[in-house]
């Protein structure tokens, strides 16, 4: 039997497609096998999103090389779909498929196998208009599935590669999303991650359809689902329709990941984002009131080209003001072919390391913060894995539906059940708590599965 091994780099968008790849040569007899093992084929996914990810890129696709030179190599995903020429001269690299035809990557192996060229199935992304079906029903990681609703970005903020790597904004047809959203509730997760690549943008492109009322639908005709989570959602996706969606469902998780990447105007301005500070704290409030307890992440580029300490501080104080949860900073790093890589006054590197630090201490402070106003009390967790590698432990960790990490006492078949947990300890980066007792399903749900 043929073997395949995967390697993914980059986003969890990346990591739900490798899934669905996968699904296609599970379906044609093939065998998975690990990375690090000699396999018959190997599929790189790749990333571009910084240079270190096409760097990064490189080097996977070479030690796939070097582990079995008689291997099949196909590379696909971001980097493979805005440089596929750089990744034809890397020697051993026999297929490259960018960021759509993934579906036709087994035909592409077929192809090789007799002629023995090199085939570059890179297309032009920037003329794609309809959203490629790619089904996973099942994950490898049992807790928490991913579901893809829609692909690429129209926005170009100038430090950003994505849109040409991923194309326009696309939605996934709703008949698809809640048919893929019942299969997974069906195979056994409670909670599903609406995912993408500008997630929140869905329905943009959709006459009379918009990201409400999937939502909406969601809620209410997937039979058994527990949880809804928004990957990431853009304030200006944050319309009043969505707000009440949020309001009304039971479903959807007290927690929302929005990108802020800076607290200033000005700087803002020149990242071309599409919100001021005054939208974005008028939305958190609206947030706030219709979902008490909210939880939100975001994140932050640090030392953006022209960022003054005056700017800085604007950020800082916005995030401090607004108490968001935690946050993933980054500092600005120079993506070739962007505008923000060509703009005057690129900053020092241990300036943006200095304000890199100062805003992780403020996250990290503001998480404390956030999770001590749950010491005490009980909440839902659904358990992912054991808390350390150690077989006789029987700590788990999971996440409640606000994002709190929790860490606990629990016996190994509760894995992927909902369980009320009371929170005994309040902490970052995680919580202590102690097992109250599993959520029965109703019995209206137990004849519906």
């Amino acid at each position: 039997m043929a073997t395949v091994a995967f390697h993914t780099l980059g986003c969890k968008v990346n990591h739900y497609e490798t899934e669905a790849i996968w699904q296609l040569f599970k379906a044609d007899g093939y065998e998975r096998t690990d990375f690090e093992a000699a396999a018959d084929v190997y599929v790189i996914n790749t990333c571009t999103v910084t240079n270190t990810g096409d760097k990064k890129s490189r080097q996977v696709i070479r030690r796939a090389v070097r582990k079995n030179p008689d291997a099949v190599i196909a590379v696909t995903g971001c980097y493979a779909q805005t440089s596929p020429a750089e990744i034809m001269a890397i020697p051993g690299v026999d297929i490259v498929v960018g960021t759509q035809d993934r579906t036709k990557m087994l035909g592409f192996i077929e192809q090789f196998k007799e002629e023995r060229q090199p085939i570059n199935g890179v297309g032009n992304i920037m003329k794609t208009r309809v959203y490629e079906e790619l089904d996973v029903p099942a994950f490898t990681d049992r807790t928490r599935a991913s579901l893809k609703i829609q692909e690429g970005c129209n926005n170009f903020c100038t430090f950003c590669i994505i849109p040409w790597a991923r194309g326009l904004m696309r939605s996934r047809d709703p008949q698809e999303v809640i048919r893929q959203a019942q299969q997974l509730v069906d195979a056994g997760y409670k909670e599903i991650v609406l995912t993408g690549i500008h997630t929140g943008g869905y329905g943009e492109d959709m006459k009379d359809y918009n990201l409400a009322m999937l939502l909406r639908e969601l809620d209410e005709k997937v039979v058994g689902l527990k949880r809804i989570r928004i990957s990431s959602i853009e304030a200006s996706q944050i319309t009043d329709e969505v707000i009440q969606v949020l309001n009304d469902s039971d479903k959807i998780v007290r927690h929302l990941h929005i990108p802020l990447q800076s607290g200033s105007n000005s700087v803002l301005k020149r990242m071309r984002r599409k919100y001021t500070m005054e939208f974005f704290a008028e939305r958190l409030q609206k947030l706030k009131l219709a979902l008490p307890g909210l939880a939100v992440t975001s994140d932050v580029i640090v030392g953006f080209p022209g960022e003054t300490e005056e700017e800085f501080m604007e950020t800082y104080n916005f995030i401090k003001e607004h108490q968001f949860s935690e946050l993933h900073v980054f500092p600005y790093s120079k993506r070739t072919g962007t505008p923000a890589a060509r703009m005057e006054d690129q900053i020092d590197e241990e300036v943006k390391n200095n304000r890199v630090h100062r805003l992780i201490s403020l996250s990290d402070q503001l998480a404390k913060e956030y999770a001590s106003r749950f010491e005490n009390e009980i909440l839902e967790v659904i358990p992912e894995e054991r808390f350390n590698e150690d077989e006789e432990s029987n700590l788990y960790v999971g996440y409640t539906d606000n994002y709190l990490k929790v860490v606990f006492p629990l016996s190994e078949d509760m894995i992927g059940k909902i369980v009320k947990v009371k929170i005994t300890k309040a902490g970052y980066p995680y919580n202590e708590g102690q097992f109250v007792r599993v959520v029965e399903d109703s019995p209206l749900e137990a004849q519906a599965i």
